[in-house]
């Protein structure tokens, strides 16, 4: 039985058991003071990420506004206005809600391009994020770690370029050196299919079929000429014998720059423990994707199921390994409460409430991607001396009808009769002239 003190008697209560006023009173005062100390303790937990984030502006990874802006407005700038653009998740009015610095902005062009106008369509893309990073005062293009510091300096949303699948390269190094010169210095070895040289993660194209599904000796000396550029080697979309085999040849750290934790959700564009592994020996980094099929695989997606990603790959390997890529623009469905750039902070401040320390979540929003950009840079700066790869791909691993091959014309008889057939395609090297012919 409770103490007397404590007993609720019929004295207690009024008429048919009504409060009386002091009772009432004590309880509404009570109720007041919770409210106001819970709202107190939510804006002090906001302010908390905001203070965080403006000191450590998010560094976001991956982030595909090209592919919408040709989709939508077939690359006409002149037809949009960036700063509001509620067609799509990103503009700069929520790049700056959200504390975005830097977004690693992707060139993105379908698989169905192999083969095909891959690299025109890729320099088109190229071109629209070059324009809108130059044309808009709140951006600017940068190739250097130092720049991108230096962009923060100053206020400005910071443009890496990055390139979304190697089959953009047509399989030719002087192409990837050519981007570079553009100022791409991010390249994801595949996208959703395989090239003659690494093997996707995923199976819905048939491109080049293959029982090892890893990289070639070509696909290793593009992994070396990036290293020699200066070029981050990006590690999402490969499949996980390509990622090991890049680990393995890359002097420089790698990324995974969307992709989460295969351990909580068993998609095959996450990644595995052991894979966590050798990214860790490599000090490389996995930015963390919002994609809510590769979030969730059962269930509704949401952040405390991001932050369990987060979780899990701290314990695997540690934070400093750790950085966040949205890929908002390239997928369709993403958690509730983080539906645009501008809802960074949510998951932040989720972070934080499970007690990561300040110091490791702005590893996470920016010191961890630029110690492996300073890292790669270092590694290219070794490799200055080191002479252009030359490295050419075997014509019967790379074979299409759009890929010509230079050779000598051949000898042909003179015939009078007219032919009854088709015109014949001339050889390339029929059209070129014999000085540059004596040189093949």
């Amino acid at each position: 039985m409770a103490p007397a003190s404590l007993r609720f008697t019929d004295a207690t209560f009024g008429p048919a058991g009504s409060m009386p006023s002091t009772i009432c009173s004590s309880i509404f005062l009570l109720a007041m003071f919770s409210s106001v100390c819970g709202e107190l303790l939510g804006d002090s937990e906001t302010d908390r990420v905001q203070d965080l984030m403006s000191r450590y502006p998010l560094i976001d990874g991956h982030n595909d506004l090209a592919l919408q802006l040709r989709r939508h407005y077939h690359n006409l700038l002149s037809r949009v206005d960036l700063q509001h653009l509620p067609s799509v998740a990103t503009d700069i009015a929520r790049l700056r809600a959200g504390r975005v610095q830097t977004e690693v902005f992707a060139a993105y062009v379908l698989c169905g391009a192999q083969e095909k106008d891959a690299v025109r369509l890729t320099l088109e893309q190229l071109d629209v994020i070059r324009r809108m990073c130059t044309e808009y005062t709140d951006m600017e293009l940068v190739t250097t770690a130092e720049g991108l510091r230096g962009a923060e300096s100053r206020g400005k949303i910071a443009c890496v370029l990055s390139i979304e699948g190697g089959h953009s390269l047509d399989s030719s190094l002087p192409t990837l050196r050519m981007f570079y010169l553009l100022g791409v210095r991010s390249m994801a070895l595949t996208h959703n299919c395989n090239t003659p040289w690494a093997g996707s993660s995923s199976d819905l194209y048939n491109f080049y079929r293959r029982e090892n599904n890893t990289l070639t000796l070509f696909g290793q000396a593009v992994v070396q000429e990036m290293n020699r550029l200066g070029m981050i080697v990006d590690l999402s979309h490969s499949s996980w014998e390509t990622a090991r085999a890049a680990i393995s040849v890359s002097k420089a750290p790698v990324v995974f720059s969307h992709s989460s934790a295969y351990a909580i959700c068993n998609h095959s564009r996450n990644v595995p423990d052991w894979l966590l592994h050798e990214l860790k020996k490599n000090r490389g980094l996995i930015m963390v994707t919002l994609f809510s099929d590769f979030v969730a695989c059962e269930g509704q997606a949401n952040v405390s199921a991001v932050a369990d990603h987060f979780d899990h790959i701290r314990n695997t390997i540690g934070a400093e390994f750790i950085g966040i890529g949205g890929d908002y623009e390239g997928v369709l469905r993403f958690p509730l409460g983080l539906e645009d750039v501008s809802k960074y902070p949510v998951l932040i401040k989720e972070l934080l409430r499970r007690k990561w320390p300040e110091q490791e979540v702005a590893g996470v929003l920016r010191q961890n991607f630029l110690r492996v950009f300073d890292e790669v840079e270092k590694v290219r700066d070794e490799l200055s001396l080191s002479p252009p790869g030359e490295a050419q791909i075997a014509p019967e691993e790379v074979e299409h009808p759009c890929r010509l091959v230079l050779r000598p014309p051949r000898s042909q008889a003179p015939s009078s009769a007219p032919s009854s057939g088709p015109p014949r395609l001339l050889s390339v090297a029929l059209l070129l002239p014999a000085s540059l012919l004596a040189l093949h």
